[in-house]
């Protein structure tokens, strides 16, 4: 199997460059011209010295939005003039401590605000370090799309309920056997690290399994005992026990139906020739909770002709709702976005999912994948 490259959710760029601090030339002028401002306000009004005390906010802003050396250069012009105007301009014997004493202040002022900054660039760094491991292991996770086997190519996107946690409870997997292309879509209950944990052990049974468990059944009861495994671990160690619903899909290059075994979890789509239609599967237990189903895992059929289109979603998609509470209507919102592409309809749905709730999108992670024949059968 293999997959063409896409970029990482985390770029390897600059900390500066994230920040964006703004240009030297853009610093300078920005810094004569508040500090010509205060100036001109203080020669109109006859206090110019005590006005200067609106200067003391150009350190503190430079600390937020520029780099060390900026903030630097901002600190030192701005105790420049306070102390070039209070000691040339307006002298009053009587009131030299004053002015002393707003020197000083503006000097520590300075000070604070350099190390500030420092400070800030550090943490950015350090976040950058994180995001940069986070991405990493989402790389080894969930392998970057598109995802191109002998069978199939699978296109689509992964959408985590939070901007900054690159990993969540939602995963797939696309993986070549001798018995055909396996595809997996789940979603795992819950949140939070327990549920990046319980997303790991299915992911990495399923790409184990698939290549050992000649069977769909036998490569869910797979799934499902590793599940078990992690909960009888996190029930150890103090954590929350997770169930997983699933889809597990096998498609090889002989005949136009394809084999699904659905665990709890969202059925899929079938787009072919301007139609959407909604195969129908036998509905088993999501994995973890096999021991309380009344009947053996199922194997279903249904139609996956050449030329046709599967979606498949996790229910961060279908469970969307309007600003009135109804759901977001997936067969009728695929049924109008036929003429997109199988690479854009995974973003064309996502986005239009998020105009239908009012921009307000899902409460949960959201994972959409295309699936069609590979060109090559």
């Amino acid at each position: 199997m293999a997959g063409s490259r896409r970029k990482s959710p985390v770029e390897a760029v600059d900390a500066f460059e994230a920040i964006e601090p703004p240009r030297n030339a853009e610093l300078i002028l920005g810094v004569l011209g508040v500090t010509a401002l205060v100036e001109a306000l203080g020669v109109l009004s006859g206090s110019e010295v005590w006005l200067l005390g609106l200067l003391v906010f150009l350190p503190g802003t430079a600390s937020a939005l520029c780099t060390v050396r900026q903030t630097a250069f901002v600190a030192a012009w701005t105790t420049l003039v306070v102390t070039a105007t209070a000691v040339v301009r307006n002298v009053d014997a009587d009131r030299w401590l004053d002015r002393l004493l707003l020197v000083l202040l503006t000097l520590a002022l300075g000070a604070a605000s350099v190390y500030a900054c420092h400070r800030r660039i550090g943490r950015e760094h350090e976040m950058f370090r994180l995001r940069s491991t986070a991405a990493a292991m989402q790389r080894h996770i969930l392998h970057p799309l598109p995802l191109l086997t002998d069978d199939v190519l699978v296109n689509g996107l992964y959408e985590p309920l939070q901007e900054d946690r690159l990993v969540g409870g939602d995963i797939y997997d696309v993986v070549a056997s001798p018995w055909g292309t396996r595809v997996l879509i789940g979603d795992v209950q819950g949140k939070g690290l327990a549920a990046v944990g319980a997303a790991f052990a299915v992911i990495g049974t399923f790409r184990e399994a698939a290549h050992r468990e000649p069977t769909l059944t036998a490569l869910v009861d797979a799934l499902d005992a590793a599940v078990v495994r992690h909960n009888s671990y996190a029930e150890n160690t103090g954590d929350d026990e997770r169930f997983v619903t699933a889809l597990v899909i096998g498609i090889d290059g002989h005949g136009e139906e394809v084999q699904a075994v659905n665990c709890g979890h969202v059925p899929p789509h079938v787009l072919h020739e301007g139609t959407v239609t909604t195969a129908e599967l036998d509905s088993g237990v999501p994995l973890g909770l096999a021991e309380l189903a009344l009947e053996p895992t199922i194997v279903s059929w249904f139609a996956f002709p050449q030329g046709a289109t599967l979606l498949l979603s996790t229910d961060g998609l279908t469970e969307i709702r309007a600003a009135d509470g109804t759901f977001y209507p997936v067969d009728e919102r695929l049924a109008q976005h036929l003429d997109a592409s199988p690479t854009d309809l995974p973003r064309v749905l996502y986005e239009d999912a998020r105009a239908y709730a009012g921009g307000g999108g899902s409460h949960d992670d959201v994972a959409v994948l295309t699936v069609r024949r590979s060109p090559r059968h």
